[in-house]
Order: C-alpha cells, then sequence, then structure tokens
C-alpha cells in the first residue's frame, strides 16, 4: 500500500474507517456503497482542503474501471446462463466458455490499449471458473448515488449524515429498501434538475 499514490492510499483509509462507523450484518452493497462514498467525498474536501499529495493515478483507475466492467459484463452473462433451463453439463460448458471468453477479452486488453501491463493477471490466474471471484464486483458502488443523496438532505453536514446512515441501516430491509430506491431515484434526477436551473 506504501507504493500506492496519495490519493489513493487516503481514500482507501477513510473506506476502512467508514466501516468502524457503520456495519451492518447481511447487507454488503449497503456496507460497501456506505463506504466508498465516505471514501470519494472524503477524498474531494481533503483536497479542496489545500492538502499537497500525489494526485491520483489516472490512468490505474481507467484500467480499473474497464476490468471491473469486463468481469460485470460476463457475470451478466452467467446469470442469464443459469436462467435457463438446460442439462447441467450443457450449462457447465457454457459456464466455461464464458470464462475462457472473459480470459481472452482481458487478454486483449492488456496486449493492446494497456501495452502490456500485468496488473491483473494474478486474479485472472486464481479465477478459474470460481463464481464467487466474480461476486464482490458492482457491489462497492451499487447504492453510492443514495448516499450521496442523503448527504445532499443534511446539507454536508457529516454527523447528521452518519446518524442518518444509522438510521437508515437500524430499519427493516424493505423499508430500507424503499428508502434507498427513492434516494436513488432522487439523486438520478438530480443532474437533469441542475440543468433546467442552469447550473
Amino acid at each position: 500500500m506504501l507504493h500506492w499514490d496519495d490519493a489513493t492510499l487516503i481514500s482507501t483509509l477513510f473506506h476502512e474507517l467508514a466501516h468502524q462507523v457503520l456495519y451492518i450484518r447481511h447487507d454488503t452493497a449497503f456496507n460497501e456503497s456506505f463506504a466508498r462514498f465516505v471514501e470519494q467525498q472524503g477524498l474531494r474536501e481533503y483536497l479542496a482542503s489545500g492538502a499537497q499529495i500525489t494526485p491520483p493515478d489516472p490512468i490505474r483507475r481507467a484500467r480499473h474501471q474497464q476490468f471491473v466492467a469486463l468481469v460485470l459484463s460476463a457475470r451478466d452473462e452467467l446469470a442469464t446462463l443459469y436462467a435457463r433451463a438446460m442439462p447441467v453439463e450443457a450449462m457447465r460448458a457454457q459456464k466455461a466458455h464464458i470464462f475462457e471468453a472473459l480470459r481472452a477479452r482481458y487478454q486483449t486488453l492488456r496486449d493492446s490499449a494497456w501495452q502490456g501491463d500485468p496488473r491483473y493477471d494474478a486474479w485472472f490466474e486464481k479465477l478459474k471458473t470460481n463464481n464467487a471471484r466474480l461476486l464482490p464486483f458492482g457491489l462497492y458502488d451499487a447504492l453510492v448515488p443514495a448516499f450521496a443523496a442523503l448527504f445532499d438532505e443534511v446539507q454536508g453536514d457529516w454527523p447528521r449524515f452518519y446518524a442518518a446512515s444509522q438510521a437508515l441501516s437500524e430499519l427493516p430491509a424493505d423499508q430500507r429498501q424503499a428508502r434507498i430506491e427513492g434516494l436513488m431515484q432522487r439523486q438520478a434526477k438530480k443532474p437533469a434538475q441542475q440543468a433546467l436551473a442552469g447550473d
């Protein structure tokens, strides 16, 4: 971690400390999205304070986003496959094909646009045909817009934000999901509202 750029290291610290503030059992998307929002907003405010740090590596971040997009695409293909009625052996063969195609797409990306950058080779070496390797992807960002909307609700006041997040976490699962969906919808409308207001 000490070889990371300052921004990545600091944002990771914000992320992990956020888990110490709030964590609920059996809701990974909630926990990771909460921590990811704290990470992102914390870094924005830290940089806005005039802190002199090594800026984020845009190439590293762009390649990570491309890698995640590849994995999410394969996960969607697997979800479609598992929804089909077909013999077990045929499904296993199709599953293996999806994993091989994922590897091939990564290798093409690595060897062309990335100019041979092998940063995710180790991940693929451990992949085999293990669905569990694909599960975490998307969980870290899925609900970030909801927490951004919640942050706006409390006018960017961190103690009130943490209290509101805690209250959200204590709702029954169905009520929590409904509240999160409402926050997501509000945040999705925000750019359009800003455009209409001339922002």
